[in-house]
């Protein structure tokens, strides 16, 4: 039974549904503000940037951009229409004044035209991504010339570094990124966010 459980919570975390979804989703929020923060300090917004998420959540991070910078506009992508729903809630005033949209996609099939953005961004997503590739090469091409993207996520936790993340990152993340044309490839580290290792690949789009 505790098996079955886990196994429903873990399947959540990918597209969280319904009632427990709409749970998972507000716990995520209060679980990665540390590694969130950073991640907005990364992208470095100016005024009048267009900024995407893939990933949105609860659109927590969309939020803070919103709040904290003069972008152009804040686009959030999710498969789950359940953690849409709770991004709309959190970033109602902002969606009716067009300056947050909300879109239901996957991240290998972004429904946007190229040159469209100054930044992209992921948090604790590409752990669920179906095609690393497909997905860096949307990234590329609705990124702006001078553009660049930063990915999020954790390789360890303590003393342990998840060896399967970490060969994940250098061996196709990191490569990957580079022959879909991105520069100045580089993994950064982070804070500790309940005593998991944050860190964040980030590479920007020739100008």
């Amino acid at each position: 039974m505790i098996k079955l459980i886990k196994e429903l919570i873990d399947k959540q975390y990918g597209k969280p549904q319904g009632l427990l979804g709409t749970y998972i989703g507000e716990k995520m929020v209060q679980q990665h503000k540390p590694e969130t923060l950073w991640t907005i300090e990364l992208l470095n917004i100016v005024q009048g940037d267009n900024v995407l998420e893939l990933g949105c959540g609860a659109g927590y991070a969309m939020k803070l951009i919103l709040d904290l910078t003069l972008v152009e506009q804040v686009v959030g992508v999710d498969l789950s229409p359940t953690i849409i729903r709770s991004a709309t809630i959190r970033n109602k005033t902002a969606l009716n004044a067009k300056k947050a949209k909300l879109v239901q996609a996957n991240v290998n099939r972004l429904p946007f035209q190229d040159g469209n953005f100054d930044r992209v961004f992921s948090i604790h997503t590409i752990y669920f991504w179906d095609d690393l590739s497909e997905t860096l090469s949307e990234i590329y091409r609705v990124l702006k010339p001078g553009g660049y993207f930063v990915i999020t996520l954790c390789d360890g936790k303590d003393d342990e570094i998840w060896e399967g993340i970490k060969s994940m990152i250098e061996k196709r993340l990191i490569p990957i990124a580079k022959e879909n044309g991105f520069l100045d490839v580089a993994l950064l580290k982070g804070p500790k966010s309940r005593q998991f290792h944050t860190i964040a690949v980030l590479g920007h789009k020739h100008s």
